[in-house]
């Protein structure tokens, strides 16, 4: 069922409610156009959608997995039919080149495929028994209603990925897309209807007021799981509101991620796999290579091999053909990452590449790379979001895994090299949730998805982010021997 983009431009998926009327426009960052108007929902409109999926669980938790997975499979088929439609929704709404939001649509409903899957294989245990007249079990059952709150520079991947697993779980959702990039979830969710997901399962809050609306989600007592992307100081406000009713909390955070190129690496590799943690999605991910450590070696020969690759880089409209880095997502994005260039600079960094706003106006940003950069440079100690590679030299393994490790971030780290005993001697030393060895590109559908310290708790994707939407009861049946 292939649908255009007028029929997946949903701009409200609940009933008026609350917000009798008021709407808040989307922007498109290439070039400021507004898109659409969406319901700008409130705290009230929060509980309606929270009563509607209570009611709606009920009815979910006792399909038979077989049941869930097939309507499941059924939205992924939709989404695959579908895909460059969502595709020029996202771009337009998100910025990132065409290319890209295809693959970040395919990406999620490759978790989509996998959850439709993986729910016919939710399965709890029997225990080794420890009295004569009795069996112990240990159920996995659904955590109930699930709030999902997800950010604006993955705005279907994301979504996907929570709503997948907590529907093949058994739970329903309310969720609520940043206000930057509505439009995807919508469109996703009129996807999710014609599939045959039944009324309340799936809830969308579209608002101006995050905050507000957040706060009901976290706090109401018929929420039994909060699902949240974003950064760090906004989840720790969650989870601080949640434990109000001691829900379970699911956090995917802020990173500061390493990349660590030792010397006896091919350069032109190691080349290939920082620009495409770097400069994917023009730097707003939470994965990309924020401070990048390069071995004094072969520190000329490889800022001489890179910055020819990032001035290759064409900034653009995501639409146009060739464009390979969109705009800043807003002026709030463009000014921290504008500060941090100017701090690192002061400090003595140098700029080899770039480290301007580009000609094209609006949030555009150039490609950068700044050589030099110390260690108290705000771009070492800050997740920048922005298209800018910091590079700093060193020498000694052990020097560059305690600078790697100095952060309260913990989400991702990445290194290059060919010495087999170094990589088991860094993998298992860095702090980190998620470690890529000779490659800047370690996210799947099928892998564990997060980080440790001030990263977040859980994992999202794999097994392991399905049963993150479960608990455990433990049933002992007595009497079994008359």
């Amino acid at each position: 069922m292939k649908l255009a983009v007028a029929d997946l431009i949903r701009e409200r998926f609940l009933t008026e409610g609350a917000c009798a009327g008021r709407t808040f426009p989307v922007l498109n960052p290439a070039d400021g156009q507004i898109l659409a108007h969406v319901p700008d929902r409130e705290p009230a409109d929060a509980e309606q959608a929270i009563q509607s999926a209570h009611q709606a669980f009920g009815t979910w938790k006792k399909y038979l997995a077989s049941e869930r997975s097939v309507v499941l499979r059924r939205w992924y088929d939709l989404i695959i039919e579908n895909l460059d439609e969502l595709s020029e929704i996202l771009t337009r709404e998100q910025g990132k080149p065409f290319d890209e939001s295809k693959t970040e649509i395919r990406n999620g409903a490759l978790g989509l495929e996998f959850a439709a899957e993986e729910a016919k294989r939710i399965a709890g245990e029997i225990l080794t028994p420890f009295r004569d007249d009795a069996r112990a079990l240990v159920l996995r059952q659904p955590l109930g209603v699930i709030a999902a709150i997800t950010p604006w520079n993955f705005p279907s991947g994301m979504v996907l990925r929570k709503i997948s697993a907590a529907l093949a779980a058994g739970c329903t959702v309310v969720c609520k897309p940043a206000e930057e990039t509505p439009l995807s979830a919508l469109a996703l969710a009129v996807l999710a209807e014609r599939a045959g997901v039944p009324p309340g399962v799936l809830n969308i809050i579209t608002t101006s007021q995050p905050a507000a609306v957040g706060a009901v989600l976290a706090t109401h007592p018929l929420v039994r799981g909060v699902a949240f992307t974003g950064s760090t100081e906004v989840g720790r406000l969650l989870m601080k509101q949640a434990s109000s009713t001691i829900k379970k909390v699911l956090l995917e955070l802020g990173g500061n991620a390493p990349f660590i190129i030792f010397d006896d690496v091919d350069i032109q590799e190691a080349v290939r796999g920082l620009i495409s943690s770097k400069f994917r999605n023009s730097g707003q991910t939470c994965i990309t290579a924020n401070r990048i450590f390069v071995h004094e070696a072969i520190y000329n020969d490889f800022v001489a091999s890179f910055v020819p690759e990032v001035q290759k880089l064409r900034l653009g409209n995501g639409l146009e053909p060739g464009v390979t880095q969109g705009p800043l997502i807003n002026q709030t994005a463009l000014r921290k990452v504008e500060e941090h260039v100017v701090d690192a600079v002061r400090k003595g960094a140098k700029i080899v590449t770039g480290g301007k706003v580009s000609a094209l106006g609006g949030t555009y940003f150039e490609p950068t790379v700044l050589v030099d950069v110390p260690l108290n440079a705000l771009l070492m100690s800050e997740e920048t979001f922005g298209p800018v590679a910091a590079l700093t030299r060193f020498r000694d393994e052990q020097d560059v895994i305690a600078q790697a490790n100095d952060t309260h971030q913990g989400l991702s780290a990445y290194f290059y090299t060919r010495d087999m005993k170094r990589i088991w001697r860094v993998s298992e030393a860095l702090e980190s949730g998620m470690v890529g060895v000779n490659t800047g590109a370690i996210t799947s559908a099928y892998i564990p998805f997060g980080g440790v310290k001030q990263s977040g708790l859980g994992r999202e994707g794999s097994h392991h982010g399905i049963e993150e939407y479960t608990e455990l009861k433990y049933v002992l049946m007595g009497s079994i021997d008359t």
